[in-house]
């Protein structure tokens, strides 16, 4: 959720070069956007991303904004600025006691709802008798939430930059730098970058940089390390459509690089990680969204080894698990940014727990965190619903789980997801006539259960319809009476007589029954040629897939930006 972007040069450079590198943050999600100028620009629009007034600048901040406080409006689109005009600033984040500190500035008019405004005139009021640093340590010290905020001053060519809790780093160009929440958003600039750590501050001219960190009240000087980010992946859509069926096609070649990766250079990460599961009493895994059923699945399979292991939501994880010493925590996460999945870490160390994580970003907050990380290699993913990270997250944790009996069971999975692509043409039939209704039910067993959750995730997020995924079993406990003439059941075969005794129960009920790896005793189904579960539950996901973007291709919808929804979710 929202984007940041700073940069400050030795030359001038055009506005609508920030644009450009904005745009590259698109996928997080947002409403509106803005950007600010030395050189006098000042604009804000809601909707799309566009071009701006081209004008000559050697400073520039710029911001996408999802809404938290207050509507969307073009007043409360980011830069905001103080009461003279000469303190601008962008944020992410929310700022809790706002309201708080609002109370302070009494005198201040304020033209937004937001919270972020707040913090323009706060640094306003500071100024008047202190130096900008001190008037930000103040700041870091009275403010309660998460933030990262860059502050650009008029006459002053210093850039300004602080977080707590939501990611920034900067980039390290030839000619000047750039700040940024994410740092695909300087990908084509450059592949030097330093990462900001909780509480820190910078100073950032075109030519040097200065980086410090608060410790209690004290503003201390720190050393910071250049990272060279290693860039992989393709981010534009080439022939295709939609950044959702580019992914999902590119998950056979995906999957082959984990594995290669998994065999080689990140080989040595995975047995540390195995040596921490193994010394462990007790292994819980904390995610969100489709990373919590892809960690289902690898509990599945852990369990099926003899490694026992639960997978709790991040949102929920402090209010349900104790934490010790002898406890390992999993974060699975496609950004590592996810705020939940950061809250659920924070203070885990100090009750001597160990963290792993799989993550999908290089170098992001979550990575950072852990005692052992695996990159799931998926490569940079632009729609906001998952599809190739979900895929790399359920082969990295099968074969995790492999290892604990020397027997690899990932080869197949590649081979396997081909096979679906085979299918497409019978697979738009099934979405063509699927468009037309507001229900569809998923049912799966055992492993399929999982990818049952997740393929009425995929449905919701993109088509638009109510979906649900359930086991088989409870079906008869409240569902069936929701099932009448014509409603449509994805049902996951997966070789157990259970579920066909639960798909005979809805066919009963007039419900129209679709196979997903059956060969259609029951009615319509789509092939599945898969010799083991994790390959079949990859294929029958795939299938849940491109079902649900031929549905919202039938509908119209946006499929890579769908409505309220956020590729990184950095809020609580």
């Amino acid at each position: 959720m929202c984007g940041i972007i700073g940069m400050v040069c030795k030359e001038k450079f055009e506005s609508n070069d920030v644009i450009k590198m904005l745009k590259r943050l698109e996928y997080r999600g947002y409403d509106s956007f803005g950007i600010a100028t030395d050189s006098g620009l000042f604009e804000k629009e809601i909707g799309e991303i566009k071009a701006v007034q081209n004008n000559f600048c050697k400073q520039a901040i710029s911001h996408t904004r999802w809404s938290t406080h207050g509507r969307v409006t073009k007043a409360n689109a980011h830069p905001h600025k103080d009461c003279t005009g000469n303190i601008t600033i962008v944020h992410n984040g929310i700022i809790e006691n706002y309201l708080e500190l609002k109370k302070q500035l009494p005198k201040h008019v304020f033209v937004s709802e937001t919270d972020t405004e707040v913090i323009a005139h706060y640094l306003e009021e500071k100024t008047r008798t202190k130096p900008i640093r001190d008037a930000i340590t103040d700041f870091m010290k009275d403010a309660q939430g998460t933030f990262s905020v860059v502050v650009m001053i008029k006459g002053d060519e210093n850039l300004y930059a602080f977080k707590r809790g939501s990611p920034l780093s900067l980039g390290l160009m030839k000619d000047g730098h750039v700040i940024a929440s994410d740092i695909y958003a300087f990908s084509d600039k450059t592949d030097k970058a330093i990462f900001f750590n909780e509480d820190e501050f910078a100073i950032v001219t075109e030519k040097d940089y200065e980086f410090y960190r608060l410790i209690g009240n004290t503003l201390n000087p720190v050393t910071k390390d250049i990272i060279t980010v290693k860039w992989s992946g393709c981010e534009e859509k080439k022939n295709f459509n939609h950044y959702m069926i580019k992914e999902i096609y590119e998950e056979p070649a995906v999957v082959e690089r984990l594995i290669n990766s998994l065999n080689t250079e990140q080989n040595s990460d995975l047995e540390k990680m195995k040596k921490l599961m193994t010394e462990a009493k007790r292994i819980v895994f904390v995610a969100s969204g489709t990373s919590y059923h892809a960690t289902l699945l690898g509990v599945y399979f852990l369990n099926k080894v003899g490694v026992e292991a639960h997978a709790i939501i991040a949102s929920e994880f402090r209010n349900f698990y104790l934490v010790d010493k002898e406890t390992l925590i999993v974060a699975v996460t496609q950004s590592g940014e996810t705020m939940d999945v950061i809250e659920a870490l924070h203070g885990m160390k100090d009750k001597g727990a160990k963290i792993a994580s799989l993550v999908n970003v290089p170098y992001s907050t979550i990575q950072r965190m852990s005692n052992v990380s695996i990159n799931i290699e998926a490569g940079q993913e632009i729609c906001v619903a998952a599809t190739k990270s979900f895929v790399n997250q359920v082969v990295c944790l099968a074969y995790l789980a492999s290892m604990f009996e020397k027997k690899n069971s990932v080869e197949q999975v590649s081979k396997s997801i081909k096979h679906i692509f085979s299918q497409e043409e019978k697979i738009k039939q099934i979405a063509k006539s699927l468009a037309k209704h507001d229900d569809i039910y998923v049912i799966g067993r055992g492993f399929l259960y999982p990818i049952a959750r997740e393929i009425a995730l995929k449905i919701k997020e993109i088509s638009y319809i109510h979906a649900e995924g359930m086991m088989g079993g409870e079906l008869k406990h409240g569902t069936l009476a929701l099932i009448e003439e014509g409603t449509p059941v994805l049902v996951l075969m997966g070789g157990k007589n259970e579920i066909v005794s639960n798909a005979m129960e809805v066919k009963a009920r007039g419900g129209r029954i679709i196979e997903i790896g059956g060969n259609g005793v029951m009615g319509e189904f789509i092939s599945i040629d898969a010799e083991d579960k994790l390959s079949s539950a990859l294929s029958a996901a795939v299938i849940g897939q491109l079902l649900t973007y031929y549905i919202a291709l039938e509908k119209g919808l946006p499929i890579d930006k769908p409505r309220n929804l956020a590729k990184v979710c950095t809020t609580k």
